[in-house]
């Protein structure tokens, strides 16, 4: 997808949100003596989450069970997926996992055994999404094709009068499309268009990076278990899925529900490419949190029920934005800027999906 345009957002803060919400998360951090970064918290969940990656698959590999076993643990392997990349490669791709680069670096890389690719996600998500959050044109993150529409500025197609119900069978989608097609659009587009996060990598070594992790990546979760155990290859291509279809749909509602909620908006800049708020403040317009008090919630999806925080504060580890919330509501009420968040995932749910049949009528008839 080509940005239509160059965006240029507003300089205007004659309040200075920003600056001064800055000053108070830096207070924060200065009287609790503690990094921005990962602390134990983050390692030792680092360390639950790879178990609950690896261990089902190992076991599957290992140890003799009925089929049905083997088809659950490959759930409990996509559940396991999905929070490594929470958790963890989100954390250290935005270089707030640990205070040493090589860790980052290292912890980043899992993206792999994701099915993903660290030069893509950097673009899309880092530069893209994080810089452009909800603009149609620039955020591919709101760009799921012509099958579902997820912003009021988007053609509107005669499917979508539906999408409210067939769109759930399709976010379980999203790691397997990394995994077989994705990857390949997005670095050929991305590097045609010189994009990149931080230094513009060498395409050749790029590519060649993208085809042997594929192949290594096809070779761990195909080649190995099809060598290994005594099962119909049709099967273990469905485990495969299984796990992916898992993982996709988990992904996909935790950012759903941070983004296309009827409490967010998806701004459209004028003619010149102007936008009317500053970075900051867009951001607070453009994101939603989700049961942030919830443990689990808390636990599980490395925070990105608190988008809110790390769309502000990206460089700071997830596990600071429990503490965080508080001063940014505040310094968000006292400057009279909306702060989006449901109380419960089941409410952020249930807005999410009535969203999706609001946008999915036709928009000449509302």
């Amino acid at each position: 997808m080509q940005a239509k345009q160059s965006l240029r957002f507003s300089r205007k803060d004659p309040k200075q949100f920003f600056k001064t919400l800055n000053q108070r998360v830096n207070e924060y951090f200065k009287e609790k003596n503690v990094p921005k970064t990962g602390n134990w918290k983050l390692y030792t969940k680092a360390i639950i989450m790879f178990s609950l990656f690896l261990v089902p698959f190992i076991l599957t590999l290992t140890v003799s069970m009925p089929q049905w076993v083997m088809a659950i643990l490959m759930v409990v392997t996509g559940i396991g997926m999905a929070g490594v990349g929470m958790n963890v490669m989100h954390d250290a791709n935005h270089e707030s996992f640990s205070k040493r680069k090589w860790v980052n670096k290292l912890m980043g890389s899992s993206i792999y055994i994701l099915a993903g690719n660290v030069y893509n996600w950097k673009v899309q998500h880092n530069v893209l999404h994080h810089t452009f959050t909800n603009i149609e044109g620039h955020d591919e993150d709101i760009d799921a094709g012509r099958i579902i529409r997820f912003s009021q500025h988007s053609k509107w197609l005669r499917i979508h009068k539906i999408q409210k119900y067939y769109s759930i069978l399709l976010y379980g989608l999203l790691t397997i499309n990394w995994a077989i097609t994705t990857d390949v659009k997005q670095m050929h587009r991305y590097l045609k268009r010189k994009l990149s996060y931080g230094k513009f990598p060498n395409p050749a070594k790029e590519w060649t990076k993208l085809v042997i992790s594929k192949i290594a990546y096809y070779s761990l979760w195909i080649v190995l278990p099809l060598l290994v155990l005594d099962v119909a290859w049709w099967k273990i291509i469905i485990g495969f899925f299984v796990m992916h279809y898992t993982a996709g749909m988990i992904l996909s509602l935790v950012f759903q529900l941070a983004h296309i909620v009827p409490n967010t908006e998806m701004p459209l800049p004028d003619k010149e490419g102007n936008l009317e708020h500053t970075w900051a403040v867009h951001q607070l317009y453009t994101t939603s949190n989700f049961a942030p008090t919830n443990w689990l919630v808390n636990f599980y999806t490395g925070g990105l029920n608190h988008q809110v925080e790390h769309h502000i504060f990206p460089h700071i580890s997830h596990v600071h934005y429990e503490k965080l919330a508080k001063i940014v509501k505040e310094t968000a009420k006292e400057f009279n800027l909306p702060y989006n968040e449901y109380d419960t995932m089941r409410k952020a749910i249930i807005e999410h999906f009535r969203h999706l049949g609001v946008l999915g009528k036709n928009p000449e008839l509302v």
